[in-house]
């Protein structure tokens, strides 16, 4: 049976609140498919602003995968600012989907995509005004299953009691095993309701239940062990990894956002992956190994892309860009392509090690000349080596030389604070670390108005690193370091004139820390936190540290645990942590070695060009880093259709 838009109902709303068009949809490329045709239907969340869920690459990707399929529908949902949720309270509109404004309670299965942790009450205020219960324990048939993605799912014990399934790893093929076993068990007449439906998916290894699985406790608060609570279901289970990127060339046709959002350009992710070895990055560790995407691959997805967006701007992403083997060739062969068109090119922050002025002149010839930005991580040289980013003062200074003396005014450096082993003077370096791109600069270009912005943020220990058995820094001591460092800057007017700094103090940093490192203890407090107002957490304007410590001292106290053990506690090497059972392919004791090589200020090895070092992802998931090169140029290309950024000049006016 159809299922109504709530749009009629909706609609008279939006007048009353701010930025009505994030959640009219329409947008070009969107997808509205008919209700009745399809078996099984997906609502997919990423659970922030429509400003920054639109843009993510994750969402669109499994969005466009899910409605290739005839038999299968997939629509989008975001955030609602709370402004909009007391309206949709007050008015009886449930949580609705942005493609045809359907209630989230009508679909088969619920995506939830969590970039950071800091989305869980978002995640809450979406199940409660959708009419779904909180606590997966409460759900029937009538309710969706709630799946949990992205880098935040390698830990869902957090949110354990609140979703029903959780995918490590890549969604591409993930999604469709899941939409087959769902739809034959749905053709089958529902055999043994939603607990065979949710069995059969923990069958394939590859798909978490957390109501499947007991955690039992030590006295003093850890964890003794983790065990399934059922037949049928294993004891570990895995990530997915795609390996084949040229088989997957989405999007194909990417969202063109309504209202304004965070990234205003056209994005083709060009590897996934990273073998750099930086401690602190659990992006780079649980998305190994490194696979890259042909030249060929890119640039046709690049054309693809722009044809069905129009958008001006085209961003090469991966966790390290210009670390692609064909780097060189695919930013060439890409300006050379749409030189006179107005298609500028762009990387997210780049390795000093990895940057050079002639892939900078690449990506900057045929749009506008941005600022530069790198990510040294580090302030001094000792912490650069205890967090594996090797990347020295001279080389940095040697590098910005070039870049101002080729025309470029400013400069981006992104640093972190209270990294473990950190000291007052390892951050006062970051200072010392911008005079000098200021002085270099000045020099270069023979100009005094070269710029040079530190952005800082606070280190969060992760799970699936090195770091993750280390203890976080207290927020007091990183505001005092940030401080010192803005004491440090300005101490010298001449030149703290021309570094601008920004940075976010240590408290959400905290409670990013109790996420990211929790077990299922933790639930009770992210629901607390949200039943007295929380939302938005990852929103300054929105976030309160007070709710988050009062509300943890409270559930915590009585279970012998707080919030400082979860965060500024160092753990042991034989501790059970809450995701031993979630196998992301590293081997815990590589990972227990590299957090000792750390404390030694030992540097690891680039396994990409180095033979291996055992990190365990290659033979656990049966796999292998793909790089090229492949020796192949990309081609110029016709002018193809209405639309193309690539016009013919003999029918160019």
């Amino acid at each position: 049976m159809s299922v109504e838009s709530v749009f009629p109902r909706l609609e008279p709303l939006l007048p009353r609140i701010s930025k009505p068009v994030q959640y009219v949809g329409g947008e070009l490329n969107a997808t509205v498919k008919d209700w009745d045709e399809a078996s099984v239907r997906w609502a997919l969340m990423y659970p922030d602003a429509y400003e920054v869920g639109l843009p993510n690459q994750g969402v669109m990707i499994l969005y466009e995968i899910l409605n290739e399929l005839p038999d299968v529908l997939a629509e989008r949902t975001y955030a609602v600012w709370p402004d909009l949720e007391a309206l949709m309270r007050e008015h009886d509109v449930p949580q609705f989907t942005v493609d045809g404004h359907r209630p989230l309670k009508a679909f088969d299965l619920m995506g939830i995509s969590f970039a950071t942790e800091l989305g869980y009450t978002n995640m809450l205020t979406a199940l409660d005004l959708a009419g779904i219960p909180l606590h997966a324990a409460d759900r029937t048939e009538a309710d969706p299953i709630v799946v949990a993605g992205g880098h935040a799912a390698f830990n869902p014990e957090p949110i354990a009691d609140f979703v029903d399934a959780a995918v490590l790893g890549d969604g591409e093929e993930a999604v469709l095993e899941i939409t087959e076993i769902v739809k034959n068990w749905k053709a089958e007449g529902s055999p043994g309701g939603r607990d065979e439906v949710l069995t059969r998916l923990a069958e394939t290894g590859g798909v978490y239940i957390p109501r499947f699985y007991d955690v039992e406790y030590l006295p003093d608060g850890r964890i003794q062990r983790v065990v399934p609570n059922r037949d049928r279901v294993p004891y570990r289970v895995f990530k997915r990894t795609t390996m084949d990127l040229d088989a997957w060339p989405y999007p194909k046709q990417p969202l063109v956002p309504l209202a304004e959002s965070v990234h205003e350009r056209m994005s083709v992710e060009i590897f996934r992956g990273c073998t750099r070895g930086c401690r602190f990055c659990q992006a780079g560790m649980i998305t190994r190994p490194v696979r890259e995407r042909s030249i060929e691959g890119i640039g046709a997805m690049v054309q693809k892309g722009l044809e069905a967006t129009g958008f001006e701007e085209v961003g090469l992403l991966s966790l390290s860009s210009a670390d692609h083997s064909e780097i060189a060739e695919i930013t060439k062969g890409l300006a050379d392509r749409y030189e006179g068109t107005n298609t500028g090119l762009s990387l997210p922050s780049t390795r000093v090690d990895a940057f050079n002025i002639d892939l900078a002149n690449e990506l900057s010839r045929n749009g506008r000349r941005s600022g530069l930005t790198f990510a040294p991580e580090g302030g001094s040289e000792r912490m650069r080596r205890v967090i594996n980013k090797m990347v020295s003062e001279e080389d940095l200074i040697r590098t910005v030389s070039a870049a101002f003396s080729n025309g470029w005014r400013q400069v981006k450096l992104y640093f972190m604070c209270g990294l473990p082993t950190e000291e007052d003077e390892d951050v006062l370096q970051i200072a010392e670390m911008a005079k000098n791109v200021i002085r270099a600069g000045r020099q270069a270009s023979g100009r005094n108005d070269v710029r040079c912005t530190i952005s800082i943020g606070g280190f969060v220990p992760k799970p699936h690193t090195p770091f993750q058995w280390a203890a976080q820094c207290a927020p007091d001591v990183v505001d005092d370091r940030l401080r010192k460092l803005r004491e440090a800057v300005n101490s010298d007017r001449s030149l703290g004139r021309n570094i601008g700094m920004r940075y976010h103090d240590g408290k959400p940093s905290l409670i990013e820390g109790l996420l990211s490192r929790g077990d299922r203890r933790i639930g009770k407090v992210i629901e607390a936190v949200w039943r007295d107002g929380g939302r938005f957490d990852g929103w300054s304007e929105h976030f309160s540290y007070d709710r988050w410590t009062t509300m943890a001292a409270r559930e915590l106290e009585p279970l012998g645990v707080d919030l400082a053990w979860y965060t500024t506690r160092e753990r042991e090497e034989l501790e059970v942590l809450p995701w031993d059972h979630l196998d992301s392919g590293l081997d815990k004791e590589w990972l227990w070695a590299d957090w000792q090589d750390a404390l030694d200020e030992r540097e690891q090895d680039d396994c990409r060009w180095t033979p291996c070092f055992d990190c365990g992802v290659c033979p656990a998931m049966g796999t292998d880093i793909e790089v090229g090169p492949t020796g192949r140029k990309l081609l110029p290309i016709s002018p193809v259709g209405v639309g193309s950024p690539v016009k013919n000049p003999t029918l160019t006016p």
